[in-house]
């Protein structure tokens, strides 16, 4: 009876990623898709390195938490519907 488990994890799935989606939406991550194709081919050779803004660390963070909290979460059902299935 796993069922309610694995129901609630995709649930929180959608929930997490739901607004993650919209807010690449609305910052424009989806933008001149066109361009993208022939980005591995540009010489970045000449351009000077930028250091990223106190804003993007944040979101940095915040990926890497919802990428580890996700593994955890994971780790954990799966951890669980074994020990689960040996009663």
């Amino acid at each position: 009876m796993y069922f309610p488990y694995f129901i609630a994890y995709i649930a929180l799935g959608f929930l997490i990623t739901i607004p993650v989606f919209l807010w690449a939406l609305k910052s424009g991550q989806f933008k001149d898709q066109q361009r993208a194709r022939f980005l591995p081919l540009e010489d970045d050779a000449d351009t000077p390195v930028v250091r990223a803004s106190r804003i993007s660390r944040y979101e940095i963070g915040a990926l890497v938490f919802l990428a580890v909290s996700g593994l955890i979460t994971s780790a954990s059902i799966v951890v669980f519907a074994l020990f689960s299935a040996g009663r």
